[in-house]
């Protein structure tokens, strides 16, 4: 019954947070809170300081300003939103730009998470169309990786899921002054979208211990299925460092961020030789423990390595015992919900980074690989045992690594370490036709 010059008044108090909350309360307040003259004044105060107008001239504004009179309402709102938008991504995105000598990779990310207030969550889609959302993750971070869990004890039950996304979420309107707030209005940016349907059958079985058996959905995502009933534990995500800020906030609730197109740099270097002076960073971990980290530098590839659509690298020589690695502790993935912990052994988290001889990331990824004993047995005078092998592949290549169980000394220890990177992958990075 309050009328609408009376509820205006009140609600030019307010700040744009607030205005947009209670746009969501009825058709009324929205209409209201879209009022031109109240964002033209939030417009004009914060960002354009030339702008700045009296306080009695504020009074009046809604009656003789033309930005007003020729704008529909709600013009000004999107405007002030969208300018705040590109000043937050700037922000942002400069933080990004130191990189680390070690990975080639951003080394503020965690700095530039803080300052957009990022967080991830994942929306369970049914049969029906319902949707389940799944917040409070827990947050491994490592040198070129972020691993997020989830876990709950009312997820819906596997079989009636259909679909699973997974968003990057940060507030509409960051304020560096104040800890966002959850119930404000929030941005998603679409991550990756994985179909659930037939889950057990379709995706690939990473290990089981006494509780939950693990499944690999590409690219990166871990899902955990109690073995007692069909239903899921906890669902883990590897996220690598390349793009990972961009790919949070830079795509909408539909449609995932692209990278531009590399720009290659002029090579003079005769094609014959192939691809020169590349490095890869490797890390193997557990979620929370390491196992591995290391780098290695001047890879290359001549032309007559190309096989089958494959330029191949080798890292780690069988041959080559100098180079050989060994692994800390055994290798498994640590997981945990509400009530119980276990680790399911045989298997770890990969994070790979491949930069080409400009130091640009040219082949990155994070994601779970698990280990299967070999028919074969260990040739080599050093080593006497079992050998392991464990493959990762997508669209863009290969990675194939052997180790050996040493019974002696209760390690692992790799001895073939193998990159093969698509000829389309070399392609369309270069320009090229290999």
């Amino acid at each position: 019954s309050m009328p609408s010059e009376m509820v205006l008044k009140i609600f030019s108090y307010l700040d744009p947070v607030s205005l947009l909350s209670l746009g969501c309360v009825n058709k009324r307040f929205y209409e209201l809170a879209n009022d031109n003259g109240i964002w033209l004044k939030l417009y004009s105060s914060s960002l354009h300081p030339k702008w700045k107008m009296k306080s009695k001239q504020t009074e009046t504004v809604s009656v003789g300003c033309a930005a007003l009179h020729d704008k529909k309402p709600g013009y000004w709102k999107k405007e002030y939103i969208f300018k705040q938008t590109c000043a937050f991504k700037t922000r942002v995105m400069r933080l990004v730009k130191f990189l680390d000598p070690y990975t080639g990779l951003p080394c503020k990310n965690r700095e530039a998470m803080k300052v957009s207030g990022l967080s991830w969550i994942i929306v369970l889609k049914d049969k029906n169309g319902k949707e389940h959302v799944v917040e409070k993750p827990n947050l491994s971070f490592k040198d070129t990786s972020v691993t997020i869990l989830w876990y709950g004890t009312d997820w819906p039950c596997l079989d009636i899921l259909s679909t699973l996304k997974l968003f990057g979420v940060t507030p509409l309107l960051p304020d560096r002054s104040i800890p966002p707030n959850k119930n404000g209005p929030r941005r998603c940016s679409l991550i990756a979208e994985y179909r659930l349907a037939n889950l057990t059958e379709n995706s690939a079985a990473i290990g089981a211990d006494e509780l939950v058996q693990l499944f690999s959905l590409s690219p990166g995502l871990l899902v955990g299925i109690w073995k007692e009933k069909n239903e899921i534990a906890f669902v883990m995500a590897n996220l690598h460092y390349n793009q990972l800020l961009e790919r949070s906030i830079l795509g909408s609730a539909t449609v995932q961020y692209a990278p531009p197109p590399n720009k290659p740099l002029l090579d003079d270097i005769d094609s014959e030789y192939g691809l020169h002076d590349y490095s890869l960073h490797l890390d193997l971990h557990g979620r929370s423990c390491m196992y591995l980290c290391g780098s290695f530098k001047c890879l290359f590839c001549r032309k007559r390595d190309i096989e089958n659509g494959y330029l191949r690298f080798q890292v780690v020589n069988l041959k080559d015992n100098r180079k050989h690695l060994p692994i800390t502790g055994t290798p498994g993935i640590r997981w945990e919900t509400d009530v119980f912990k276990g680790n399911v052994k045989g298997c770890f988290v990969m994070d790979l980074t491949l930069l080409d001889e400009a130091g640009k990331p040219f082949w990155c990824f994070s994601a779970p690989v698990h280990m299967e004993l070999s028919t074969k047995s260990s040739g080599l005078y050093d080593y006497m045992g079992h050998i392991y092998t464990a493959d990762y592949a997508d669209s863009e290549g290969k990675v194939c690594v052997e180790f050996v169980w040493l019974e002696e000394t209760k390690e692992y220890i790799i001895v073939s370490l193998v990159l093969y990177v698509s000829t389309k992958k070399v392609n369309s990075w270069y320009g090229t036709n290999y």
